[in-house]
Parts: structure tokens; C-alpha cells; sequence
């Protein structure tokens, strides 16, 4: 067995960093590491604090990816967005495997500690919701938990009138030559998403010559990926809510579980999962 290494330090290793920066500084892991703060004094808080705190993090780098992607694809740079989706998806199961970490909670653990939550709930996750508007899943009455915040309501209001990623990609088939219905162009960006049997009919042509559609396929299955790794994280969602609070209502006022499965029917860009019917 060979025996670790506890000698001195190389010589070019930098240890004097009274006028450099160093690897906390440069990712201010003080503000970072001193957030967690347990409002009880049970063991379990630090988990739920830690497993909500990072999946913040990765959602933030989501927004980051599909807006630099949504921008890509309406320049017309589509290649160029697909290094971002691809890492959409790879971090979607960093946070789909959260919730396994999570479900090492019990209900027991949980009760002692769930009261100091107060009405604050996942419900409220603003950067979630922008992740949902940013796919194409819009509802304007989902920004009434915000209106406590006023800037946080208008950045919010923003969001929900944007085009969403499959927007530009729905008007980016049609500056291709494909037959896309105004209606489906020039819409209310606003409102929830809506099936148009001109976007599925242009999936289909894609789909069925994709020597010649290539790019545009390879974003269907881009995106693809994404809607379904979202919809992973929300089944996975509902299962550890349910083993931890069973159908108890959330601390945020929802029905917890039965809201869950409700959002379970939603399907994000839904031509790309009908055409496949089609073909």
C-alpha cells in the first residue's frame, strides 16, 4: 500500500495571500457557508437548507444556459445553442438526484422543524417559476406571490411576456420556409403555450428529412430532453413530498401533493412529443 504523501508543500505552491486572491475569495464562500441558518436546533434543518440553497444555484445557472440558448437560436446561431441545452439537461440531474438526498428526511425529522418554516414554501421559488415561463409554461396568476416585492413583480412580469425558448425556435422553423400559422408567431407571449397543428406538421417535415433539417431536428431533441428532465424533476418532486408530508397541505398555503400531480399533465413543447404519433 503506498503510503500519502506528507511531506512539505512544492515549492511553487502559493501560500502567502495577504495581497492575491485566493480560491475563497474569488467564490465569497463566506457569504456563501454562513447562510445557513437554522431557525431550530435539529440536526435534519441543515439538510433542507443546504439541498434548497443548491438547487437555487443550479437553476441560476439554468436561466443563464437557455438565455444565452434562446438568444443563440433567435440570432440563428442554432449550433451554437446546443452545448448550452446539453448542459440544461446534465444539470437538471444534479437536481433530480437532490431530491433522493432530500428523501433521507422522515417524516418524524420533519415535523421537528416544519413549523419554523413559517408560510414560506418551493411554491414561491422565483427562479423556478422563470425556468417554467422560460420553457413556454405561463401563468399570470402565479406572479401574486410576488407582488410583495415590487421589483421582483416586474422583473417577474418581464419574464412572463417574453417569447420562451420555443418561441424563437417556432419562428425560426418558419424563417427556414416551414408553414407555421400566424396565430402561432404572433401571439400573446403571455399565455400559456397552445398546440397548433401547423408547428406539429412542421415537426413531421423535419423529422422526415433530417439530412436537409439537421439542426432544427437536433434542437427538437434538445429540447426534448429538457421537457422531459423537467418533468423527471417534478415527478421526483411530488414522490418526496409525499414521503415526507403525505398529503398534508404545503407550508405555503398549496394542496402539496395533489397540487403536484395536477402540474404532472402539463407537457412542455408539445408538438415534439405528438409528432412522434405521427410519424
Amino acid at each position: 500500500m503506498t503510503k500519502a504523501y506528507d511531506g512539505p508543500l512544492e515549492g511553487t505552491i502559493q501560500t502567502d495571500f495577504k495581497q492575491a486572491m485566493s480560491y475563497g475569495d474569488y467564490l465569497a464562500l463566506d457569504p456563501i457557508l454562513s447562510s445557513q441558518r437554522r431557525l431550530s436546533d435539529h440536526h435534519d434543518e441543515m439538510l433542507f437548507i443546504i439541498i434548497h440553497q443548491t438547487s437555487e444555484l443550479w437553476m441560476k445557472l439554468i436561466l443563464h444556459e437557455i438565455d444565452a440558448a434562446t438568444k443563440a437560436i433567435a440570432n440563428e446561431e442554432l449550433e451554437r445553442s446546443f452545448k448550452m441545452l446539453a448542459r440544461v439537461s446534465k444539470i437538471q440531474q444534479q437536481l433530480i438526484q437532490s431530491w433522493s438526498v432530500l428523501a433521507t428526511l422522515t417524516p418524524a425529522e420533519y415535523l421537528e422543524f416544519r413549523d419554523q418554516l413559517g408560510s414560506s414554501s418551493g411554491f414561491q421559488s422565483f427562479q423556478n417559476r422563470k425556468i417554467e415561463f422560460a420553457l413556454g409554461f405561463k401563468n399570470a396568476h402565479m406572479l401574486k406571490v410576488y407582488e410583495h416585492d415590487a421589483p421582483l413583480f416586474a422583473e417577474m412580469q418581464q419574464h412572463l411576456c417574453a417569447p420562451s425558448i420555443y418561441d424563437v425556435t417556432i419562428r425560426e422553423m418558419a424563417r427556414r420556409g416551414l408553414p407555421i400559422d400566424a396565430e402561432a408567431l404572433e401571439r400573446d407571449w403571455s399565455q400559456d403555450y397552445v398546440p397548433n397543428e401547423s408547428v406539429e406538421n412542421a415537426w413531421v417535415t423535419v423529422y422526415r428529412d433530417v439530412e436537409r433539417y439537421w439542426d432544427l431536428y437536433e434542437l427538437g431533441e434538445k429540447l426534448l430532453d429538457i421537457g422531459s428532465q423537467q418533468q423527471m424533476w417534478r415527478f421526483n418532486h411530488m414522490s418526496t413530498v409525499e414521503r415526507i408530508i403525505g398529503n398534508k397541505p404545503g407550508t405555503g398555503g398549496s394542496s402539496g401533493v395533489h397540487y403536484l400531480r395536477r402540474v404532472l399533465d402539463h407537457r412542455f413543447f408539445p408538438e415534439l412529443w405528438s409528432v412522434r404519433t405521427k410519424l
